[in-house]
């Protein structure tokens, strides 16, 4: 009978011992998590990152307190073969099992990519690459293939039209062509049919647009005014009227928008030269915003052929019918920037 006592002592203590092991690995597993001191964190795994990698990650964002049991249990769910890339945000107290079911699944979450004031290809592959895993050159590689741009029916001068500035939901781990594809997409429900119906009755395409476009929002921050410079370029197309506008000759010389443009400056040779080539530039100089695109779209109808930035300096503009007026309002402009200093 003392045997038998001890034996049940025994194993009544190695059930409590059990219980009590049983329920600590319960509690690693699935109880809440190490308490952050922001209400998320986001977690970054790179393409083909290993699950080492990705230990040492979960460590650093202070995700996990026990590493033997997040090993222990990774095995468990088949995850250390399976790692999948992304930007994960977890919030803080998340358990461990709940965190390697999110990691496993790859259910990753979109990053907001915003671009805007952009001239160039390479300032927006450099502004995109601020968000995504790709970098600046594996984008702006992209943006300038040859083959990728004549697929989208483009040109080289035109390629910049295709982005529209705006914020964008993407995928962290997005590849450089798959977001090109998303601007085309994007590009294609902007420019509906209402859109083009319009850029037809003005007889431009869809990239001409976009070129005028660029022109005009790089005249003018007034967006009230916009139409009305637009109607004043639209004017000089149809008549065959040199665009004559002086932010095409700073895309050509490579100056910037507080320069002024001198009549030395007016004899350069470029097809952005629109003092010397009638039409549109070869295309945008920039990346014109929807509201520039639309200002082109329903632009302002009158009969004035110039305008002049105010004597007043306060970012609208003079307008004239005639060169003569125009003359006037140009002496006064450029008496008011003598004034301050501003000679180039």
């Amino acid at each position: 009978m003392k045997h038998w006592r001890i034996v049940l002592i025994v194993a009544g203590v190695l059930a409590l011992l059990g219980a009590a092991l049983g329920y600590g690995t319960w509690r690693k597993v699935f109880g809440p998590g190490p308490e952050l001191r922001t209400a998320e964190r986001v977690l970054l795994i790179p393409t083909g990152a290993t699950f080492d990698q990705v230990v040492d990650s979960l460590k650093d964002a202070g995700l996990v307190r026990d590493e033997a049991a997040l090993r222990w249990l990774a095995r468990r769910k088949k995850y250390v073969s399976r790692v999948k890339p992304g930007r994960y945000v977890i919030a803080s107290g998340t358990s461990m099992n709940a965190l390697l079911n999110r990691l496993r699944s790859g259910e990753q979450d979109p990053v907001r990519v915003t671009f805007t004031n952009v001239r160039t290809l390479p300032q927006l592959a450099g502004q995109v690459a601020r968000y995504v895993e790709a970098d600046s050159m594996a984008m702006l590689t992209a943006m300038t293939d040859p083959g990728l741009i004549a697929r989208l029916g483009l040109r080289p001068e035109t390629m910049i039209g295709l982005f529209l500035p705006n914020t964008y939901e993407v995928w962290w781990t997005e590849r450089p062509e798959a977001f090109i594809e998303r601007m085309e997409r994007e590009h294609g429900r902007f420019w509906n049919g209402d859109r083009k119906a319009k850029a037809a009755a003005l007889g431009l395409s869809v990239m001409e647009v976009s070129t005028l476009a660029s022109i005009v929002q790089a005249e003018t921050a007034k967006r009230d005014e916009a139409p009305m410079i637009a109607g004043v370029y639209l004017n000089r197309l149809r008549i065959g009227m040199p665009l004559q506008a002086d932010p095409t000759l700073k895309f050509a010389l490579g100056l910037d928008s507080v320069n002024r443009v001198l009549d030395a400056d007016k004899r350069v040779d470029s097809p952005y030269n629109t003092y010397t080539h009638t039409g549109l530039p070869p295309g945008p100089i920039n990346m014109p915003e929807p509201g520039y695109i639309d200002a082109v779209l329903n632009a302002t109808k009158h009969d004035h052929l110039y305008f002049c930035a105010r004597e007043t300096l306060d970012g609208y503009s003079n307008f004239a019918r005639t060169y003569e007026q125009h003359l006037v309002n140009a002496r006064r402009y450029q008496r008011a920037l003598n004034a301050r200093g501003i000679y180039r």
